[in-house]
This record gives C-alpha cells, structure tokens and sequence, in this order.
C-alpha cells in the first residue's frame, strides 16, 4: 500500500494540523507507516531554523515518523507571511525540485505520507506557484478543511470548485478549531448545508479538541476515517492514484516550471 494526499484549507487557522495529526494518529493506530510533510513552514525563529517549525516537529511526533527535519519540512521561513513573501524576505528561493525530492524519500520509505499546505489554496508558495499549483505537481488528491462558521458554505464552495477544476477533491473536513460559538446560528446547519451545495464528500464536523493528546488524535481520526475517508484512500489505491506517481508528469502537463520559482536570493 502506497498513499498520499494533499490537506489544504479554506482559509489559515482552520485546524489543518490538527486535522493532519489526527489522521496520521488513526493511521498509526492501524499499523501503518506515516509520512508527514509541511513544505513551507513560517513563523520560525530564524536562530532555531527548522528546530523552530513547530507544527512539522508535532505533526512528526504524532506520526512517529523518523525521517530527517529536512525531508519533513523543507523550507523553515521567519516572518509569519504567506510562503513566497517570508522567502522573499528571508532571500530564500523556494524550489519545487527540492520539495518533490523530500516528498519522493518520504514516500519511498513510508505507508502513507500526508502533505500539509499552509494557509488555503490559493496561498502562494513562490512568486510564480501556490499551494494548489504543489498539490498538482506532486500528484496528489486534495482534502479540504473548513472552519465551522458562518460564512464556511461560500468559502468551502469556491475552493472546492477550483480545486475541482485540476485536481481531485477527496471531500472537506467541516471542523471546530476553537470551541464553538453558540450564538453562531450556522454551527448546527453548515454541515446539512454543505452536504446540499458542495459537490464533494463531506466528513465531520470533527469536535474541538482541547486536549491533544494522542488518543484524542486518534479517535478523532478514526471518526474522519470511519465516515468514509477510509474507501476513498482505497479508491485512490485500486485506481493507481494518490502517490504522486507522475509527479514530473503532472507538473509538465500543468506548465508548472521546475526549476528555482521565485528571484528570492538571486
């Protein structure tokens, strides 16, 4: 078994970590070698480097994946801006070469690998790709996380339709980073609702956790996989899909350089 999928989100701070943790936990719990991956990760200390990526050194954790800080997140940026800018502002070159190299190692010796986007999907990664244009030259299906709000049905919908457009949409993970807001009428009819209007999948809505531990993850995990993300991994696997296996195939298609993507550094 060999599998890899994308999680991105609809906007920042929706919960894609712990979403990300918390599949990785369930997958671990059923015996499965898990692979994790932030690309870009910012807001680390510049004097700690990649020790200062927190949320790859979690997600590393959580996965009890063993692979070096370097393979699990590439690019460790300072300021806590989309990627391209904290590069830019840093004088790094983000190059895509490099994270489908990580990728490959990580997939090479792994069951499963999850990759974490930053942001949403339309973030930029450089000055020329985002963060769906990565999901797309790595070959990977996306899976959409969607804070449980008012005003989650028109933020999920437009992601989803152009995500729709050149990579396949696992579903969306309707989610409670915080706890939730009880005068928000939305928080008990966004589910039904995006069930009506979204063309995909939904799973959840997955609980705030307060406590993050790993039986939290991982029940929360198997909540995700138990709704039918579980046969949707195994579609992909009949289907030959979701290993990013014509990595340079989908990246040549797509016009997607893959040489150094952004004057950073230069």
């Amino acid at each position: 078994m060999k599998w890899a999928c994308f999680i991105t989100g609809t906007d920042t701070g929706v919960g894609k970590t712990v979403v990300t943790a918390a599949l990785a936990a369930a997958l671990v719990q059923r015996g499965l070698r898990v692979g994790v991956m932030k690309p870009a990760e910012t807001d680390c200390p510049p004097e700690q480097g990649r020790e200062g990526a927190h949320d790859a050194q979690w997600l590393r954790q959580v996965a009890r994946c063993t692979a070096p800080l370097e393979l699990v997140v590439p690019y460790a940026l300072p300021l806590p801006l989309a990627p391209a800018l904290s590069a830019e502002e840093a004088g790094v070159t983000i190059e895509l070469a490099e994270v489908v190299r990580c990728y490959r190692q990580l997939l090479a010796t792994h069951d499963v690998v999850l990759v974490e986007g930053a942001g949403g999907l339309l973030v930029p990664l450089t000055a020329q790709l985002t963060m769906l244009d990565l999901a797309v030259a790595l070959g990977l299906p996306l899976l959409v996380v969607a804070r449980n709000v008012l005003g989650v049905i028109n933020h999920t919908c437009l992601t989803v339709t152009v995500a729709s457009r050149r990579a396949r949409v696992l579903g969306v993970v309707l989610n409670h980073p915080g706890a939730p807001d009880e005068s928000d009428l939305s928080v008990r009819s966004n589910a039904d609702a995006l069930r009506r209007w979204c063309p995909v999948p939904l799973y959840g809505p997955v609980p705030h956790l307060a406590d993050l531990n790993e039986e939290a993850l991982a029940a929360a995990g198997s909540l995700l996989l138990g709704a039918g993300l579980l046969e949707g991994m195994a579609l992909d696997i009949a289907e030959g899909g979701g290993v990013g296996a014509s990595v340079s195939a989908a990246a040549t298609e797509e016009g997607i350089p893959t040489e150094p993507l952004n004057e950073a550094g230069a």
